[in-house]
């Protein structure tokens, strides 16, 4: 019963009456990515845009967004919830409604969208629900937060596609990737900023679904 108590506490929503407290002061992380040098926080240089996207384990997923030609920088931690200034072990419990995302700044003169969020689709399997592969609960959901409208309209579209690409190969699982209006970021500490150059033998946790997604 224990056992069955903690996956559903996992993988419901917290309200705000449930949700850990957290804390007004932000977690130390990082200053500059540990790849390229380059800040965390920014300041990013003019015409550089920003999305939040969660894969499951931020960590798999920030080493492949970081390798998109035309992305800026990346960092990750957590959106979408409510606990303000979360740690790792609060999020892990499922009681700050936050999932991991990655920070992906990136130059839309040099990278489209549309090709982020190909690679977005391609490589997890976003038809999971509260969970990626092995890893269960609310902070491994599929998740796009977008800074804008534009964002916001070609995440859909591209989701759409995908969900698309997916019947077509008789794949029966829904899309079920949460796109909404980003939130508050919160950054992770710094043990796991660019965790998978760090630390190469690494879990990574990216599974994907096979299915290509053809984007126009």
């Amino acid at each position: 019963m224990f056992l069955i108590d903690m996956f559903n506490k996992k993988t419901v929503m917290p309200t705000p009456d449930d949700a850990l407290p957290g804390r007004e002061s932000e977690i130390p992380t990082s200053q500059a990515h540990f790849v390229n040098g380059r800040p965390l926080k920014g300041p990013y240089p003019e015409g550089m845009k920003t999305i939040l996207l969660g894969m499951g384990c931020f960590w798999g997923a920030e080493r492949l967004l970081w390798q998109i030609p035309g992305v800026w920088v990346t960092a990750v931690g957590y959106s979408g919830g409510i606990t303000p200034n979360p740690t790792y072990q609060e999020t892990t419990t499922g009681l700050t409604g936050h999932a991991e995302v990655v920070l992906v700044a990136y130059d839309p003169k040099a990278v489209s969208l549309e090709t982020i969020l190909k690679t977005f689709f391609e490589e997890h399997d976003p038809t999971q629900g509260m969970r990626q592969g092995n890893d269960i609960g609310t902070t491994y959901r599929s998740a796009i937060y977008t800074g804008d409208d534009e964002q916001l309209a070609t995440a859909r579209r591209v989701r759409d596609q995908f969900q698309a690409a997916l019947a077509e190969a008789g794949h029966k699982g829904r899309v079920t990737t949460e796109i909404a209006e980003a939130g508050p970021f919160y950054f992770a500490d710094a043990s796991h900023q660019q965790y998978l150059a760090k630390n190469p033998g690494g879990y990574c946790g990216l599974r994907g679904t096979g299915v290509s997604c053809a984007i126009g």
